[in-house]
């Protein structure tokens, strides 16, 4: 594979538009599924190329391992200065020089036979003709370099009809002359030899230059082996989109969602993190503990599942036509409204976790850590009685966006450090808030109320 790295970046719209989704519906997505949607489309990422660098002991000097240029005339990216030239030439000619044709002398003698190659067709003149052998290994030079030259000298075919020897002759009996344009003083050369010389020494500085990373165009022609690699890298990543994956969590969290592990395995992508919420200890309302309750209880509960629960809808006052039409929603009651709210507060608040498929769970009580061992006192030092002990904080499944890359870098589930208490809520009358716990932080603006 060729040294190249290979990079994809999300479309910046489409990730916003996802952030957006997440802040909205409060849900906790895997950030591998959410990766594998921005996969499934090609418009919904951009793919890029970078070179690998490696130290160059001579110059002391950090040096591209394969090099990448780039045609500013149309944005295509090529593997060497050369390719891009020969491209621009190709592609481009018309914008630099102009082409004359203009007649010449046949070529003296009587030719009964010409040579023509067995791959092209194209006609290499007599065995004999003074520019044969220099046209031949032209010929194999530009289009079949990979093949041994006696191998594909042995390809070529001698042919004797008159009409093809005619075709030859007619076709040296011409010569081409091109002139420099868009130059202070206009050129004339008689070979592409004198085009490509005065090209490379004119044009070729402003028109190609070296890249350290590129983004080529969706339908732009890559060269064999960028193809290769991009189609190989794409099939992996389609099975595991570890770059996409990653770029998401930097982007993610730049928009100011968060990152947890579920049970420490599977990342996921959320508007709050974890943070456990003591409903013995902590002032909070009755539908708020009602909730906590009945989420703990009923494994595998969601929305509709708790509202019908702690709210249920009032009976329908008519019983249903059969064969009519079916009746429309009725409007949510006040009771269940006040449910919705309490749940959404504990939602954002990371207290109650609501994951793609709807399912809720409660933020797990954090593990205490174990106590660290005592280290020998050393000369000099404060007995360990006077010395004030620093309770350890609480641990979580909580993660930040670098956590986040180094997890998936790594492709292995890891602990998670990142530590970051959330907000209890608080009581809607002031003495009953003076009366909260003291270790409890600071409450929102508008927290679910207290009856």
């Amino acid at each position: 594979m060729i040294p190249v790295e290979l990079t994809l970046t999300p479309e910046a719209g489409g990730v916003s538009s996802l952030a957006r989704q997440i802040k909205l519906s409060g849900r906790a997505y895997p950030l591998f599924e959410v990766a594998g949607l921005v996969m499934q489309k090609p418009d919904r990422y951009t793919v890029g190329f970078k070179v690998i660098k490696r130290r160059d002991e001579a110059t002391k000097k950090d040096v591209p391992v394969q090099p990448l240029f780039v045609c500013s005339l149309d944005d295509t990216l090529w593997l060497s200065d050369a390719a891009a030239t020969d491209h621009a030439l190709k592609a481009h000619f018309d914008t630099f020089y102009q082409t004359q044709k203009l007649p010449c002398d046949p070529p003296k003698g009587v030719w009964t036979l010409v040579a023509q190659c067995g791959m092209t067709g194209e006609l290499l003149g007599p065995p004999n003709f003074h520019g044969y052998q220099e046209k031949l290994r032209k010929l194999h030079s530009e289009r079949f370099s990979r093949m041994n030259f006696d191998a594909y000298k042995s390809r070529v075919k001698i042919v004797k009809d008159e009409a093809v020897v005619k075709q030859w002759t007619e076709s040296v009996s011409f010569r081409f002359e091109y002139t420099a344009l868009n130059v202070p003083e206009p050129k004339v050369f008689a070979s592409m030899d004198e085009v490509r010389a005065h090209f490379i020494e004119v044009h070729q500085p402003t028109i190609i230059r070296q890249v350290d990373s590129f983004i080529p165009k969706a339908d732009a022609k890559l060269p064999a082996p960028l193809q290769t690699l991009m189609r190989v890298s794409l099939d992996k990543e389609k099975r595991f989109p570890i770059r996409i994956a990653t770029a998401l969590s930097g982007t993610f969290a730049s928009m100011g969602l968060q990152f947890f592990k579920r049970d420490k395995t599977v990342v996921h992508v959320a508007v709050a993190r974890p943070h456990y919420l003591d409903i013995e200890n902590s002032v909070v309302s009755e539908t708020t503990k009602k909730i906590i309750e009945h989420i703990n209880t009923n494994a595998g509960t969601n929305r509709k599942r708790l509202v019908e629960t702690l709210a249920p809808s009032p009976a329908p006052a008519e019983a249903p036509v059969e064969g009519a039409a079916a009746p429309a929603p009725s409007p949510l009651t006040a009771e269940q409204q006040t449910v919705l709210n309490d749940l959404h507060w504990l939602i954002h608040q990371g207290h109650v976790i609501e994951f793609a498929s709807g399912m809720l769970e409660t933020a797990k009580k954090p593990a205490p850590r174990p106590a660290p061992a005592p280290k020998p006192p050393k000369k000099g030092d404060k007995p360990a009685a006077e010395v004030a002990a620093v309770p350890a904080p609480a641990s979580d499944d909580a993660v930040s966006a670098a956590d986040v890359a180094a997890s998936l870098a790594q492709e292995a589930p890891a602990e998670a450090t990142d530590v970051t208490a959330g907000e209890s809520p608080a009581a809607s009358a002031e003495p009953a808030a003076a009366s909260a716990p003291a270790e409890s932080p600071a409450a929102p603006d508008h927290p679910p109320q207290a009856a």
